[in-house]
């Protein structure tokens, strides 16, 4: 499977809380919802779908998947809501118990085998695995070099401070630009894969 990585971005790099306002205000983040001015449907809402109709599952970590689970079984009926439930999922997760995966079709990974388990996954036959916000699962993924995909959503705006997808361990990660689609809302809607040789 292809590990894709799919993100709503500020130009400064910050991905907290693109949903709403209490999505996840650690560290004093006063700014969830900063998404919505720009999302579009076609261009933006596009990006989306296109990612979900070649997913074969969603791999999310902990706060991420307890607010999708929250949020996606209840909007049964509509096309995007009704793929996202069906998807199988994973849940990276110290913490989470059987008792507590109430999103249809989702598994835990242990956090202290998330790597390897992850690894493990993307080694197998299929599509696209698709981790959607998820940031600190996002930069461990980055770092080990296991993204086969990054579609960024890069919106025009700066927050100041947040949490970000990219590691801060030194490390190099050359891409490759693979196709850029602008809205009319002033985002970008870039594609990136690792470069040859990387």
């Amino acid at each position: 499977m292809r590990i894709v990585i799919t993100e709503f971005i500020s130009l400064d790099g910050v991905v907290q809380a693109p949903g709403g306002p209490e999505e996840d205000t650690d560290g004093g983040f006063a700014h969830g919802g900063w998404s919505h001015p720009f999302f579009d449907p076609e261009t933006v809402g596009g990006a989306f779908d296109e990612a979900l109709r070649n997913a074969e599952g969603l791999l999310f970590g902990r706060r991420t998947w307890q607010t999708m689970a929250g949020a996606w079984p209840e909007r049964a009926g509509d096309p995007f809501a009704d793929r996202m439930n069906a998807l199988p999922k994973y849940v990276v997760s110290q913490t989470l118990g059987e008792d507590k995966l109430t999103w249809h079709n989702t598994r835990c990974i242990p956090g202290d085998e998330a790597v390897a388990r992850i690894r493990e996954l993307r080694d197998a036959e299929g599509g696209d695995l698709v981790v959607m916000g998820s940031p600190t699962l996002a930069r461990t993924l980055i770092a080990e070099g296991l993204v086969d995909e990054l579609r960024l959503m890069i919106m025009p705006v700066l927050l100041g401070g947040g949490k970000t997808i990219f590691p801060g361990d030194g490390g190099k990660h050359s891409l490759e630009l693979v196709s850029t689609v602008a809205s009319g809302t002033g985002v970008h809607v870039c594609v990136y894969r690792p470069a040859a040789g990387e």
